[in-house]
């Protein structure tokens, strides 16, 4: 058999992690050749391929980034998108594609596989928010980044008496902004599934400095929003999938609470940096379980899948019930959270 592999949407420890075990276990242990698609959708619309094997793969495990680089392509932008990629696969003889991704990758995978196109999916993404999965390789990893920057920024707070604002990623969910702001000691988190008050995150900033606090972390993720009315925010273009291009909220809450309350603030934007680098060991594993239940899927031909964590066990369930909804934090998670930045 013929399988071919892609990673689409944003770059993630972990993705090399999965292709090496894909190729470890399909093509090492069962034969079947192994064919990689350049840049996501966009390389197969081209027809960017490169073989797959054991020499190519060796020394991944703790690789970041992908090897086979990844976009944002959506190939039902284009009017004869899906049939450059189901021409491509023919022609290359690929009996199923694994795709690795997130949900506008694998909403993608999911079309395919409802007109007749052989897929199974790997979710990926660093936000946690693809439902059917417990956890998605990458977030850990990105929660340990922001944790370790939020140490930091303690000790620099802490000697200059200021607020400092951490912006993180998180589109649509809160997932980094709230387990790197429990890990990390945070006295504020926003997160998108809860417009703020600016007006209560400077009271709560200046209740701490009545009780003898000096300084004050604010933890935003970067799709954070206020209140409607109560803040300013910029607006910014739009991606493939129609998703807005974020970042600067945290800019504005500094601006704002500095001048609410006259405490210097300062903002880091932690950005990318939490995409970047070498993945976590739980992360190694993950990803390496579900390369091995993905190239499993293929080879029994169950397609239309994504695998997925449930509890500590890797399953696989339809990418139609993977993608329907996105996953947002939960909300003891977040109840805790409340109770821990009271």
């Amino acid at each position: 058999m013929r399988f071919g592999v892609l990673t689409g949407g944003g770059d993630c420890p972990g993705l090399n992690a999965v292709i090496r075990a894909v190729v470890r276990r399909s093509a090492t242990e069962r034969g079947h050749a192994i064919v990689g698609y350049r840049h996501g959708w966009r390389g197969v619309m081209a027809g960017e391929s490169v073989p797959l094997d054991l020499a190519a793969v060796r020394g991944l495990l703790p690789r970041g980034g992908t090897i086979l680089g990844t976009s944002r392509t959506n190939p039902y932008k284009d009017v004869d998108g899906p049939e450059r990629v189901a021409t491509t696969l023919a022609r290359d003889g690929i009996d199923v594609l694994i795709a690795i991704g997130g949900e506008d990758t694998l909403g993608v995978a999911r079309r395919l596989a409802d007109a007749g196109i052989g897929v199974v999916g790997v979710p990926k993404t660093i936000d946690n928010d693809l439902d059917g999965t417990d956890f998605t390789f990458g977030f850990h990893t990105a929660v340990q980044v922001a944790t370790d920057a939020i140490d930091r920024l303690h000790t620099t707070a802490e000697s200059h008496d200021r607020v400092m604002v951490v912006e993180v990623m998180g589109r649509h969910a809160g997932w980094i902004a709230t387990y790197a702001g429990l890990a990390g000691g945070a006295d504020v988190i926003l997160v998108p599934e809860e417009p703020f008050s600016i007006a209560d995150v400077c009271a709560r900033i200046e209740a701490r400095h009545r009780r003898g606090a000096e300084f004050s972390i604010v933890v935003a993720a970067e799709g954070a929003v206020p209140v409607a009315g109560t803040m300013a925010v910029q607006e910014a273009a739009t991606d493939e999938f129609g998703h807005v291009r974020l970042g600067g909220i945290g800019s504005r809450i500094a601006e704002e609470i500095e001048h609410r309350t006259g405490f210097e603030s300062r903002v880091t934007v932690l950005g990318h940096v939490l995409r970047g680098g070498t993945p976590t060991a739980f992360d190694r594993v993950i990803a390496t379980r579900f390369g091995i239940e993905a190239a499993d899927a293929a080879h029994e031909a169950d397609l239309g899948v994504m695998v997925a964590l449930r509890g500590t066990d890797v399953v696989r369930v339809p990418l139609g019930e993977a993608v329907a909804a996105l996953k947002t934090v939960d909300e003891r998670l977040a109840a805790a959270a409340r109770v821990l930045t009271s």
